[in-house]
């Protein structure tokens, strides 16, 4: 019988070689793996068996890595690392937004990779929304017109409904925990327990360009996220518990 502290990873990944030295240094630093090479077998995986970490390849034959982050991320927490190419700017934006918590790109360093998830496992068994604020335990929270079901991930006002992505939710949420607070998009990444930013990456904005379209907040005269230029962005409406 497995203990349940020993971390448990599903490696998906088409080409066996690499599927295969995967698995063989995951199980030497003492990891449960489970493997497999296309998106049914991940289902039947995690219908069967409780896993800590995906590592995903995004490029499967088939029901590719952003269409399992989907299903995957609507159904559970569990840490999502993706596998990308360097030409797949795109789809790695479009990941993080679907939930994934963070990627790494081919070729990559397999000691970097295993560093990479074994500090997502440490974050994936703490709790992944910590914040400063009183709000931090809130089942929902109140600005404006819009009620932010945390639990649901989802925005309501008094005539509609908006479902947020993991990704939407964490930047949002965590924006609404530090209100008032100009934060970078380093520090954005970091208390949304996200990988390493680097200058260019466009994720954050990226992210924020959609949330506002869904508030319909307008950038020039925003009434809820204000970019603090050359910084960073800030939650500036009054925000209570609902």
């Amino acid at each position: 019988m497995t203990d349940k502290q020993t971390p448990r990873i599903l490696i998906v990944e088409d080409e066996v070689a690499s599927l295969n030295l995967l698995s063989s240094y995951f199980e030497k630093e003492n990891y449960v793996v489970y493997k497999a090479s296309n998106g049914d077998d991940v289902g039947k995986l995690l219908n069967q068996h409780t896993v800590d970490v995906i590592l995903l390849d995004i490029n499967l034959p088939g029901k590719d890595g952003l269409a399992l982050t989907r299903e995957i991320r609507a159904k559970s927490d569990v840490g999502i690392v993706l596998v990308t190419h360097k030409d797949d700017d795109i789809d790695r934006i479009v990941g993080l937004e679907l939930g994934a918590d963070d990627y790494v790109t081919k070729p990559y360093n397999i000691r970097e990779l295993f560093a990479r998830v074994k500090n997502l496992l440490s974050r994936v068994k703490a709790n992944p929304l910590a914040g400063p604020s009183g709000l931090k335990t809130a089942k929902a929270i109140q600005f404006d017109r819009w009620v932010l079901h945390v639990g649901r991930r989802q925005l309501e006002s008094s005539d509609e409904q908006i479902q947020l992505t993991e990704g939407e939710f964490k930047l949002l949420y965590t924006l609404i925990n530090h209100a008032g607070t100009v934060l970078s998009r380093d520090q954005i990444m970091n208390r949304m327990e996200r990988r390493e930013w680097f200058p260019t990456d466009r994720t954050i904005d990226v992210m924020i360009a959609r949330i506002r379209k869904k508030l319909g907040d307008d950038r020039d005269k925003p009434k809820y996220i204000n970019t603090a230029h050359g910084t960073g962005y800030i939650f500036i409406a009054e925000v209570t518990e609902a």
